[in-house]
């Protein structure tokens, strides 16, 4: 399978991981319009929202809830979208779930390295 996302969960390519546990893995976009933009996907393929068993989605919103006390706690976001894209203006034809926090105050967006040691310390 040609999947990009397939490729970071099997570590065949690099990912700013900051949260994995058996069914999904969460990681910082690599090219993020906001600091703290993170992606939450399934470890299992699936194609979208109509693909994907409900436990799952769950296990998705469980760990978004997670997610966005980090981004609180560690980044001081003042609030959260989340986005799901499906059929042609999904990029990445693997589902999968956007955080992108919001700040009441412009901030400069900072390396993506930057962003990946301040939710780990």
């Amino acid at each position: 399978m040609d999947c990009i996302f397939c490729k970071i969960i099997a570590g065949e390519i690099p990912s700013y991981t900051i949260y994995e546990d058996e069914i999904v893995k969460v990681f910082l976009d690599i090219n993020p319009d906001v600091n703290g933009h993170l992606l939450i996907i399934p470890k299992q393929h699936y194609l979208d929202l109509k693909e994907i068993d409900d436990d799952t989605l769950l296990k998705i919103m469980q760990t978004a809830r997670k997610m966005e006390e980090l981004l609180k706690e560690k980044l001081n976001i003042d609030g959260l979208t989340l986005i799901q894209n499906n059929g042609s203006v999904q990029e990445v034809k693997h589902y999968h779930l956007h955080l992108k926090p919001h700040y009441n105050k412009n901030i400069e967006v900072k390396p993506v390295e930057e962003i990946y040691n301040l939710l780990l310390k």
